[in-house]
Formats: C-alpha cells, sequence, structure tokens
C-alpha cells in the first residue's frame, strides 16, 4: 500500500496530470452546454410577428408547447395525433408540414409531434423499407401500433442481418420483452447523448496520455535500472504503477461523467431522462431502457473502455523504450475504432470495433451507437448484440491487459542488458 500511495502522489504531482485532468473537466462542462445552443424555436409574438427562439428560451418553449404530448405513448394517444395532423393538412390544402402557412406548424402540429415520432417508420414497407407519408396512413391502422411495430423489426432484420436467423431470431425475441407501451417527456434531443459519447472520447484520450509514460520514461531516463535494483522493484512497483493509474483514470473518468450528466440534465429537465429511447432514436430499437438508463449504461461502458484502454497502454509502455513511443502507439490505438469502422468491411469492423478496447467510446463505434443499431455478431448459430460484445470484451480486457503489462515490466531487460 506504501508503494501504491508514493506512486498515486508521483502521478499526481505531475503538472501534465493536472492540466489534462482540468481540461477534462472543463470539456466536461461545456460540452454539456453545446447542445442547448443548437436548439431553436419559432414562435409569433401578440402583434403575430415571427419570434426566433434560441438555447434555454426554445428548450422552455417547446416543453411548454408540447407538455400535452407527455406521458404514456398509448396507441390511441398516436391516433389522435395522426388524425390531428392529418386534419390540419387537409384543411390548409397541403401534404406536407412544410408547406403549411406560417405559424400553423408551431401552432397545430408541434404540440403533437413527439406522439408522431417513428410513426412513419412503423409502417414503412416491408420489402423496400420505403416510409409512407403520414397522410398515406390509415389511422384505424393505429389501435394495433404496437404489434405493427414488432411485425417492422421482424422485417428490418431481414434486412440488415439477411444471412442470419439467429440474429433475426434473437432481436424479435429482444423487442418483445422491451416494456410498453413507450413514454415520452419532450425537451430533451439526441445530441445530449452523441456529446456524451465525444466527452468519453476526450477523457479516454487525456487518460492514455497520462497512463503512456508510466514505464518507459522510467526506461529512457535510466531511472528504472535503479528502481527495479530495490527490495520491491519488480512485481511490486509494476503493479503499484498499473493500480494507480487505473485509479487515477477511473476517478477522472467517473467525476467527469457526473459533471456533465449533472449539467445536461438541469439543463433540459430531470424528467426527460424518462423519454423512452425509441421515442428518440428508431421507434423499434431493441433496448430496453429509456434515455437516463442510456445515460448511465454508456457512464459504464465508458469507463471499462477507459480502463481497459489505459491497461492497454501501460502494456505498451511496459513494451516500449521511449515515452514518445508508448505514448503513440497508445493514441493510435484510441482512434483505430473510428478508422477501421470507416474504412474495413463490414463484418470486419463490426468483430474489431466489438473487441478493440477503446471501442465503447470511440467517435464512430461506441456503445451508443450500438445500442440505438441492430447489428449483430454472429458465430455459427449463436448471435451476440455488438453491445454486449463490446461491455464483455472491456472487462475481459482490463485485468488481461494490466496482468501483461506487470508481466513484461518484470521481464525487460535493459539494452546490452
Amino acid at each position: 500500500m506504501r508503494i501504491l500511495h508514493l506512486e498515486l502522489k508521483r502521478v499526481m504531482k505531475s503538472r501534465l496530470t493536472w492540466v489534462l485532468l482540468a481540461l477534462a473537466l472543463a470539456f466536461s462542462i461545456l460540452l454539456a452546454w453545446l447542445p442547448v445552443t443548437y436548439c431553436y424555436s419559432n414562435d409569433t409574438d401578440e402583434a403575430g410577428n415571427e419570434v426566433r427562439l434560441t438555447g434555454l428560451a426554445s428548450v422552455a418553449y417547446e416543453k411548454k408547447r408540447q407538455a400535452d404530448a407527455a406521458g404514456v405513448v398509448a396507441p390511441e394517444r398516436v391516433r389522435e395525433a395522426v388524425e390531428t395532423y392529418q386534419a390540419c393538412l387537409t384543411a390548409y390544402g397541403v401534404t406536407e408540414s412544410y408547406n403549411l402557412p406560417e405559424g400553423v406548424y408551431e401552432r397545430e402540429i408541434l404540440p403533437i409531434a413527439p406522439l408522431l415520432h417513428g410513426v412513419k417508420e412503423a409502417f414503412a414497407d416491408p420489402d423496400t423499407g420505403m416510409a409512407p407519408s403520414i397522410m398515406e396512413i390509415d389511422p384505424a391502422r393505429l389501435d394495433d401500433y404496437y404489434s405493427i411495430c414488432e411485425a417492422r423489426i421482424v422485417s428490418l432484420m431481414e434486412t440488415e442481418q439477411p444471412d442470419s436467423p439467429a440474429a433475426q431470431h434473437r432481436a424479435a425475441e429482444m423487442y418483445r420483452q422491451v416494456e410498453k407501451p413507450f413514454e415520452v417527456y419532450p425537451g430533451m434531443n439526441s445530441a445530449i447523448m452523441d456529446y456524451q459519447n465525444i466527452m468519453g472520447f476526450l477523457v479516454l484520450l487525456f487518460c492514455v496520455v497520462i497512463a503512456a509514460p508510466a514505464f518507459s520514461a522510467g526506461y529512457q531516463s535510466g531511472a528504472d535500472d535503479i528502481l527495479r535494483c530495490t527490495r520491491h522493484g519488480r512485481a511490486e512497483l509494476g503493479s503499484a504503477k498499473v493500480l494507480a493509474a487505473l485509479l487515477v483514470s477511473g476517478a477522472a473518468f467517473l467525476i467527469c461523467a457526473a459533471a456533465y450528466l449533472l449539467t445536461a440534465n438541469s439543463l433540459f429537465g430531470w424528467e426527460c431522462t424518462e423519454t423512452s429511447i425509441q421515442m428518440m432514436y428508431s421507434i423499434v430499437t431493441l433496448a430496453d431502457m429509456n434515455i437516463g438508463e442510456l445515460q448511465r449504461l454508456f457512464a459504464a461502458a465508458g469507463l471499462l473502455s477507459v480502463l481497459a484502454s489505459v491497461s492497454f497502454t501501460l502494456f505498451l509502455s511496459a513494451k516500449c523504450r521511449t515515452a514518445a513511443a508508448s505514448l503513440a502507439s497508445g493514441l493510435v490505438f484510441c482512434i483505430a475504432p473510428t478508422v477501421v469502422s470507416m474504412t474495413a468491411p463490414e463484418t470486419l469492423s463490426a468483430w474489431l470495433c466489438s473487441i478493440l478496447p477503446a471501442s465503447s467510446t470511440s467517435i464512430q463505434a461506441s456503445v451508443l451507437y450500438a445500442v440505438t443499431d441492430f447489428q449483430f455478431l454472429n458465430l455459427g448459430g449463436l448471435a451476440v448484440w455488438t453491445p454486449y460484445a463490446m461491455i464483455g470484451a472491456c472487462a475481459i480486457e482490463i485485468p488481461l491487459f494490466a496482468f501483461l503489462a506487470v508481466r513484461s515490466y518484470c521481464r525487460h531487460t535493459a539494452p546490452g542488458g
């Protein structure tokens, strides 16, 4: 414990560590605020003039206008919303809401807009995937809204995973287990999750930079030649270095994630976190959770990803002879999932992005996007949903690479030694 305490003091005495941790916290709060700045609405004042609302004013306006839509998304409420939409457009002789006269959308359609989310997707053609306009949907069919949604996931998976009956069956079973009817509480948009993902990726980068020199800096300066000659200079010191890096990184991520969620949810309203994720993403999203649960899942998966990436970076540090080499190698593997997801074939990309340590917080292939996607890893007759694979891989990689880092450090020999 004394060695661990000394190692923690060494890490925390570094000016670079404090600068990076301060930046991580500042970016977390800034990123929580940014989604608010992109909110805008149009209103009409008492004199009939159009007023453009932005930021928190826009959020408050839309929450007030859509207050009656909040709550349980029962099929009859969806049917009434579709009937209201169709009656409004018919009355003005248009077929799309953007052709309505100025102010009509805000007055008549905006209040029911949350209940219309996903309606077109649910009625998409099973063969072509093309969604009809709301004007083409028979309101009477909406009494079986959730049965139609369940039929839609079956046809969607036949398109998404045509060669995997196991994935099709698994997806249909998962969706049947999702609690219905859904719930919606207007005011929040998906940007809040996108920016949480960016926050996680930035913290990951900062933690990798902090951990990269853990072993290689000692090799480079020659200090390690002296330390490993001491009584506790091999396995015990190596374990202390690994544990210190993991503790600092884990604490940093948890503090930043808490700061982000407290700021963002306070700005948009905590009640919004009770919205079913199907009412923010695809109406046939497979996960049985609301936005608050998705936020917590990503925080947990992000923590595992950070710890797995730091463990892997420590392993690289124990192998590399210079701090620059270990830092460069660690950063390469941080951005690897993004590069792989953009360049590799779909099947190969799915497998690689499920096992690379940084995948859960990457920009293109994170757990957030995996949860809202319909991708499965197929191995024979087994179909594994990619979020499960990502989280499971990180849980395995943390102790594996931590052990390999200590082992590599113990077996390290100086050049010429």
